[in-house]
């Protein structure tokens, strides 16, 4: 198996080497690209076609979000995977936006890291854990999120579909969800794929997307 061809896109030279070294000691990653700022992250990324492009928020030029941008335009075939030390929901949902995968703080484990390279390769979400609590929390405190006016694919879904998709989208692995809801993996895998199916999606990460812009939960 094709390792996982990863970009790097960090203006602080001793963090990217890093990186670089942690991601390179991988059997299954070759970091293929090392960017300093966002601008030259997208040429690369248009230059090496890596699997996954891991940026930088904070980076001269072009900033990580921006980069994240066009590098999904361009090469959509690139997964991003925001890491950064913004531990903010505004950034977050703005990354989400930006066509991102997952995101992930620096000071996470270096395990986060590989785990969320290699759910993004496989086209699957990775959210910080803490962060994705987080905003789950705000959900639950808040109250179930208004559903737009009107016949929607939403309103297609299941009562169970519903809580399971909220889970989703929060950030919760399918093992959190079934554990949660004292079901199965494989019923919490159905479930997940009766519901991109009914609303048209493809990924979790395309959910997160659909939810933000159907008001389900607050960017």
């Amino acid at each position: 198996m094709s390792p996982i061809r990863v970009l790097l896109a960090e203006d602080h030279n001793v963090v990217r080497e890093g990186l670089r070294l942690l991601l390179n000691a991988q059997p299954d990653m070759q970091v293929v690209g090392e960017a300093t700022d966002g601008r030259q992250a997208v040429v690369m990324a248009r230059e090496t076609c890596p699997n996954v492009a891991v940026l930088d928020i904070s980076m001269p030029d072009l900033d990580g979000l921006q980069a994240a941008s066009l590098i999904r335009r361009d090469c959509p075939d690139v997964q991003v995977l925001i890491l950064t030390m913004h531990e903010s929901d505004t950034y977050f949902f703005r990354a989400i936006e930006a066509g991102a995968s997952g995101y992930l703080l620096k000071k996470a484990a270096s395990e986060d890291l590989i785990n969320a390279v290699r759910a993004v390769a496989q086209g699957e979400a990775f959210f910080y854990p803490p962060l994705a609590r987080r905003l789950l929390e705000g959900y639950l405190k808040h109250g179930k999120a208004s559903v737009p006016a009107g016949p929607t694919a939403y309103e297609e879904l299941s009562e169970r579909e519903r809580e399971v998709m909220l889970l989703l989208v929060h950030g919760l692995t399918n093992q959190e969800i079934s554990e949660k809801l004292v079901v199965s993996s494989s019923t919490v895998q159905t479930h997940r794929s009766h519901i991109l199916q009914k609303l048209g999606l493809e990924t979790t990460v395309d959910l997160v997307r659909y939810a933000i812009r159907h008001g389900l939960i607050e960017a």
